[in-house]
C-alpha cells in the first residue's frame, strides 16, 4: 500500500515523464526544426503563451525578427513571418487560407452548443454568406450616413470634459474618457442610443472592464487553444472570463424596442439598415443574424478605435513640433465643430498624423494566424513551409518594416507620409503607395477589418475637433504611459490638462 508521500512522488514523476515525452514528441515531429527561434519553441507552445501573458509580445516578436530574420519559429508548428511581400499570399481573397484554431477561443457555449461568430469562425463560406449582405454598409461613402450620430456623441464628450475638467482646472485621465466616448459612439451609430457611460462618467455597468478581462483571457489561452476546453468550454464547471451576455441582452432590447417603434422613428443607424436587409432577404436573415451583426459593431468597433485615438493624443502631445503643426493646420482651416468629414479630407498633416499613429500603434498586437494549405508555402529566400503549419504576421511587426517605412521605424514621424525635401512627385507617389498597401493595421484579405472606415471616420473627426477646441498638454514631455497587449493593445496613464483655446473656439 502506497503512503501519501509515495503516491505524491509517483504522481509527480509520472506527470514529469508525460510532459517530457510530449515535449520531445513535439520537437522531433516539428516541421520547423530548421527555422530559427527561441530554444523552447521547438518543444512547446508554453513559451509563447507566457510571453503573450506578460503583455508585450509585440516587443518580443520585433526583437526576434531583427535577430533571426523574416521567418521565426514561435512554437513547434507556428511560424511568424515579417516579409510584407507575403501579405497577398497568406491573406489572399480568392482562396482564403483557413484561420487557425486560435480564433475558436472566442466561440461561446449556449446550452451545451458551441457557437461561432463572424470573428471566430473558420468556415469561410459561412463567413462570406453573412458578411456579404452588410459589407457595402461599411464603405467610406456609407459610413458617413452615421456621421450625425458621431457628432452627437462628440458634443456629449465635450460637455463632460468642460464640466468635469476644463471649468475646474482638473487633469483628465484621457485613456478613460476616450474609451467612454468610443463605446457610446459605437452604440449611438448602431442604435441611436448610447450606453450612458459618458453621462455617468464611469464604467458604471462594467462593460469595459468585462471586455478587458475577456481579452486578457483570450490572448494567452489562444496560444494553446486546447486549454480553452478545460476552462471556458468545460462542460462540467466553466472556469472562464466574463461573457458578453450583456451585449446580447442590450442588442436584443434595442431590436425589440425598434420593432415597437416601427418605421416612424426614421432612424439612419445600423440597426435600421440591418432590418432593411432582413426585410429584403427573409430567407437568409432572421433576428439571430441581426443580433450577430449588431454584436460585431458593439464588441469589435469600440476598443480598437479608442486605442487609436488615445495613441494619437499621446504621440501628438509628446512631440511639440507635431503638435504645433497640427494645431496650425486645424485652426487655420476654420472648421465647423464638430469637424465634418468633408472638411478634413484636404488636411494633409492631419492625415499624416493619423496614418502614422495607426502604423506605430495598430489596434491588434498578436499574430493573425492562418494554416498553410495543400502545396505548402515557398518563402522568397527559397525555404519551404509544408502544409498544415500555422503561419501569420503581427501588425506591430509588419508596420515597423524599415525597407517599406523608412529609417527609425519605431519612431513617430508623421512626415514620412508627406513628400520629402527634393523628392519628385512620382517618387513620392510610389513610396506612399507602397507604405499604404503594406500597412497591416486592419489586417488584409477576406478577413480585413470590416469597420475600418467607420473607425477612421470616428477617430479623424474626434482628433480634429479635440485639437481645434482645446489647448492640451501632458504633465511633462517625459511622461510615459502604460501599454498592455491583450489582442488589442490598450493604454493607461494618459493624464491631460485641457484649456479652451486661447484665440476662441466655435461653440459645440
Amino acid at each position: 500500500m502506497y503512503s501519501v508521500a509515495e503516491f505524491t512522488t509517483t504522481l509527480a514523476l509520472s506527470l514529469a515523464i508525460l510532459l517530457t515525452s510530449r515535449f520531445l514528441w513535439n520537437h522531433f515531429r516539428s516541421p520547423l526544426k530548421s527555422f530559427p527561434g527561441p530554444f523552447a519553441t521547438s518543444y512547446t507552445n508554453i513559451w509563447r503563451l507566457w510571453d503573450v501573458y506578460r503583455g508585450r509580445c509585440d516587443i518580443t516578436q520585433n526583437d526576434l525578427h531583427r535577430k533571426y530574420g523574416s521567418a521565426v519559429r514561435m512554437g513547434p508548428n507556428i511560424l511568424s513571418l515579417s516579409d510584407p511581400t507575403l501579405i497577398g499570399q497568406v491573406y489572399n481573397t480568392r482562396s482564403p487560407w483557413l484561420k487557425s484554431s486560435m480564433y475558436n477561443v472566442n466561440d461561446v457555449m449556449i446550452n451545451g452548443v458551441r457557437l461561432s461568430n463572424l470573428f471566430s469562425t473558420q468556415d469561410e463560406k459561412w463567413h462570406s454568406t453573412f458578411i456579404r449582405p452588410v459589407k457595402s454598409l461599411y464603405s467610406m461613402s456609407r459610413v458617413q450616413e452615421v456621421e450625425g450620430n458621431m457628432d452627437f456623441t462628440i458634443k456629449l464628450l465635450f460637455d463632460q470634459l468642460r464640466k468635469r475638467f476644463v471649468s475646474k482646472g482638473k487633469t483628465c485621465e484621457m485613456s478613460d474618457w476616450i474609451n467612454f466616448f468610443a463605446w457610446d459612439a459605437m452604440s449611438q451609430a448602431t442604435f441611436s442610443q448610447d450606453l450612458g457611460i459618458l453621462e455617468a462618467g464611469s464604467d458604471y455597468k462594467g462593460f469595459l472592464k468585462n471586455s478587458d478581462r475577456t481579452l486578457d483571457y483570450f490572448s494567452p489561452i489562444c496560444q494553446i487553444p486546447l486549454l480553452d476546453r478545460l476552462f471556458d468550454k468545460n462542460p462540467i464547471m466553466r472556469i472562464g472570463p466574463p461573457t458578453f451576455g450583456w451585449a446580447n441582452i442590450f442588442s436584443l432590447e434595442q431590436l425589440q424596442k425598434r420593432y415597437q417603434e416601427g418605421k416612424q422613428g426614421n432612424k439612419q443607424d445600423y440597426l435600421a439598415k440591418f432590418l432593411e436587409i432582413k426585410e429584403k432577404n427573409p430567407e437568409l436573415v432572421n433576428d439571430n443574424v441581426v443580433i450577430l451583426w449588431l454584436l460585431s459593431n458593439v464588441l469589435a468597433g469600440s476598443d480598437s478605435t479608442a486605442y487609436t485615438m488615445c495613441a494619437a493624443i499621446y504621440y501628438i502631445l509628446k512631440h511639440p513640433e507635431v503638435h504645433k503643426k497640427l494645431v496650425a493646420e486645424l485652426r487655420g482651416a476654420n472648421l465647423a465643430l464638430p469637424a465634418k468629414w468633408k472638411d478634413i479630407q484636404g488636411l494633409k498633416y492631419l492625415e499624416a498624423v493619423m496614418r502614422e499613429t495607426m502604423r506605430v500603434h495598430p489596434g491588434v498586437g498578436l499574430i493573425l494566424e492562418r494554416v498553410v494549405p495543400k502545396g505548402g508555402l515557398s518563402l522568397p529566400d527559397g525555404r519551404f513551409v509544408p502544409e498544415g503549419v500555422t503561419v501569420g504576421m503581427n501588425p506591430w511587426v509588419i508596420n515597423k518594416n524599415e525597407q517599406v517605412f523608412g529609417a527609425n521605424p519605431d519612431d513617430f514621424i508623421p512626415e514620412r507620409w508627406l513628400p520629402a525635401a527634393g523628392e519628385s512627385e512620382e517618387a513620392y507617389e510610389a513610396r506612399f503607395s507602397k507604405m499604404k498597401s503594406t500597412d497591416f493595421t486592419f489586417g488584409a484579405g477576406s478577413r480585413t477589418c470590416l469597420g475600418r472606415y467607420l473607425s477612421q471616420l470616428e477617430s479623424y473627426k474626434l482628433i480634429a475637433t479635440l485639437f481645434s477646441t482645446f489647448d492640451m498638454e501632458l504633465p511633462s514631455l517625459d511622461h510615459e504611459w502604460t501599454v498592455q497587449n491583450s489582442w488589442f493593445v490598450r493604454q493607461h496613464n494618459l493624464p491631460v490638462h485641457l484649456k479652451e483655446r486661447k484665440d476662441g473656439v466655435v461653440a459645440l
